[in-house]
């Protein structure tokens, strides 16, 4: 009965082993959503700066055609 009584020692501890990992999988998944949409927030905001960043230097006169003071 030794054996027998170890073998369910084993998978007692493999299930709970299991529910842990499952948590962990959870988490960590949610953790990857929440940098992702970190991620595309930081995307749309350096689109927005380098379109501004455009319009600006767009505005700026060529050189060799600037006013003279």
């Amino acid at each position: 009965m030794t054996k027998l009584h170890d073998l369910a020692e084993r998978v007692d501890r493999l299930v709970l082993r299991h529910e842990e990992l499952k948590r962990t999988h959870q988490l960590m998944a949610q953790q990857l959503q929440a940098v992702s949409a970190e991620r595309d927030s930081l995307k749309s905001r350096l689109a927005a700066a380098r379109a501004r960043i455009d319009a600006l230097l767009a505005r700026l006169p060529e050189s060799g055609t600037e006013a003279q003071p």
